[in-house]
């Protein structure tokens, strides 16, 4: 199964506020007693099921970027492979030359007497000198070629080593894809097992969540009330995320045409020209973290203790984002997964003078962020 991968999770607050947990493995359908398990526990389910598969795709993907990198450095390693054996190829054709030049002009008449018989001693120095010349360019030549060996070998060892962990990555890999594979064989599941009642008040019970969340991290102060501007880079990344407003969230992707969560924010800021780490979590590790009230549009909001999600803030307390399996890109509130913080690609840059923000397409924020608000068609996770 070739899967579309979670890039969205339910919110805290529904978990909090609505939900009860449910131990990992609890099976949908009827509980002990025979009864049907309330939609609020099937929701659980759902939360932590999504959940797994997100953490199983940030594995997944940070693999992947390693075995990229691993393949770059074992193709760099070939050529300087291959390099050096041309190198020492060439000079071992010379060492050769030079045994067989030594040997065709060997003579056991000391060079004492060669001066001694000579017509002309000054010629017979002159060669000495050029012989002893000679003498020293095979010496260097030989080193070389010694050491050209000693390269070759250490690069073949080097490569081969590269090698060996390239395959352990991609058996790594492989394990991640399955283990990604089976979290939403289990979503997939507990969906079809649903009927089109409960499935609808899944998605009211969701969006319930999802509204108080908002209302409530708007009433808290955490967000600024003062616009503020995006630098430039910022501003051409954002405008990016917002023409990719409509495309299917697809796990693993990165565009054009689908796109998991940290595909998106990592190729919205590639387009503006900054490069920046390709995972949600290293995005989280490694770039500049600013104070939620200070977020300035495109700079990207982390969720979840893991930082397993992560979204594009757009402004007025709204985030570009691919949701998950079912689901496209599209404008959600800031607060439809719990906010673990925010990171700024380009925190040395100014904001720029005289912004405008990017205009939504039609039904940007139309729909929900579950993927399932069609009662009638649940989403198939598999492609």
């Amino acid at each position: 199964m070739s899967g579309r991968l979670v890039r969205w999770v339910c919110t805290a607050a529904v978990a909090a506020a609505v939900l009860q947990p449910v131990p990992a493995g609890a099976a949908p359908g009827p509980d002990d007693t025979g009864q049907e398990r309330p939609v609020a526990e099937l929701l659980t389910d759902l939360q932590r099921l999504y959940r797994e598969a997100e953490e199983a795709t940030e594995a997944y993907n940070a693999t992947e970027e390693k075995l990229k990198e691993r393949k770059k450095a074992a193709e760099d390693l070939s050529e300087k492979l291959a390099r050096a054996r041309g190198e020492l190829s060439r000079s071992r054709v010379a060492a050769g030359r030079m045994a067989r030049d030594q040997y065709q002009g060997s003579s056991d008449i000391s060079p004492y007497v060669r001066l001694l018989l000579a017509r002309d001693p000054q010629q017979a120095l002159d060669q000495g000198h050029v012989l002893r010349r000679a003498a020293r360019e095979q010496q260097a030549a030989i080193a070389r070629l010694v050491g050209r060996e000693k390269k070759t070998d250490g690069l073949a060892t080097t490569a081969r080593a590269a090698l060996d962990r390239q395959m352990q990555l991609t058996e790594k890999k492989r394990k991640e894809r399955d283990a990604v594979q089976g979290r939403l064989k289990e979503v997939e599941e507990l969906l079809v097992s649903l009927s089109a009642d409960q499935l609808a008040e899944l998605a009211r019970l969701e969006k319930k969540g999802t509204a108080d969340a908002q209302r409530e991290f708007v009433a808290s102060g955490a967000l600024s009330s003062t616009p503020r501007s995006p630098s430039k880079a910022g501003d051409a990344a954002l405008s990016y995320a917002v023409e990719q407003i409509g495309k299917p969230y697809v796990w693993g992707a990165e565009g054009p045409d689908a796109y998991d969560c940290s595909g998106l924010t990592s190729q919205a800021w590639a387009h503006a020209g900054r490069t920046i780490p390709r995972t949600s979590q290293e995005q989280w590790a490694q770039l500049r973290r600013v104070p939620i009230g200070e977020l300035r549009p495109g700079d990207l909001v982390v969720y979840f203790p893991e930082a397993t999600h992560v979204a594009m803030y757009l402004g007025d307390g709204m985030v570009v984002q691919a949701p998950r399996p079912g689901a496209k890109v599209k404008v959600s509130p800031i607060a439809a997964n719990p906010v673990l913080g925010a990171v700024r690609p380009d925190p040395g840059a100014d904001p720029m003078s005289g912004y405008r923000a990017p205009a939504l397409p039609e039904g940007a924020t139309d729909g929900d962020d579950t993927g399932y608000s069609d009662p009638g068609a649940p989403p198939s996770l598999t492609e």
